[in-house]
């Protein structure tokens, strides 16, 4: 089973705002909407470009490359050229802080 990762503060991820991490590698965006915390890997299925710089609005992430854009708390298209999902990972806060894990190999 894969391990927690303190990714942040609470206070460090504005609402309509993300960190990137990188977990063993894998890069994840750690994204606020309205006060809860969400995280998706940070590529997009289309081309495999980062998603991190691209236009965040409420529950929705726009590439900033070709505009896809997908859901940030399924990860799932919501308008092409992507057609496959972003992979999510699961989120917990405790005292403050923002925690992720890869749970993708347990």
């Amino acid at each position: 089973m894969s391990d927690w990762f303190d990714a942040a503060g609470v206070d460090e991820i504005e609402p309509g705002s993300c960190k990137v991490v990188d977990i063993d590698d894998v890069l994840i965006a750690v994204i606020n909407v309205d006060s809860e915390f969400h995280a998706i890997e940070d590529v997009c299925t289309h081309d495999g470009g980062e998603l991190a710089s691209g236009c965040i609005l409420g529950d929705t992430i726009e590439c900033p490359r070709h505009s896809a854009k997908f859901s940030i708390i399924t990860g799932e298209v919501l308008e092409p050229p992507a057609y496959e999902p972003v992979p999510i990972f699961p989120v917990k806060v405790e005292n403050g802080r923002v925690f992720v894990r890869d749970d993708r190999w347990d």
